[in-house]
């Protein structure tokens, strides 16, 4: 299983991005972001059912993150508008099969991790 992250960079406030988290090896019922900034723990962003397209995002985030896939290209997307520079940090993408949706915003639960990819947001 492989999960590869891409899209970060240096941007200025008020910018967009999309990250792209590109799966291979299997499939999972639960993709999702998370993000770390320095000396900070890391933290939930959003996640999307692969059955159903349902998305849930961090109340944080909510409004200006969306969430999305693409089925034939096994890809997660994380679309960031707004940019804010506390929204600087690493971005992960994670992937794994959950029986209990209580657990799926706790990176602990995880065990398919991308290797990150940063962003950064000037003011």
């Amino acid at each position: 299983v492989q999960l590869q992250a891409s899209g970060g960079g240096l941007v200025q406030a008020g910018d967009s991005l999309r990250l792209s988290c590109a799966a291979s090896g299997r499939t999972f019922n639960t993709y999702a972001w998370f993000r770390q900034a320095p000396g900070k723990e890391r933290e939930y962003v959003a996640h999307i059912n692969w059955n159903t397209g349902s998305t849930y995002y961090a109340d944080s985030v909510k409004g200006r993150f969306i969430i999305s896939r693409d089925n034939a290209g096994n890809t997660v997307f994380l679309e960031i508008n707004s940019l804010k520079p506390e929204d600087t940090a690493v971005y992960y993408c994670a992937a794994d099969s959950f029986r209990r949706p209580s657990v799926v915003r706790l990176s602990s639960q995880y065990e398919y991790w991308g290797r990150g990819t940063q962003v950064t947001v000037s003011s």
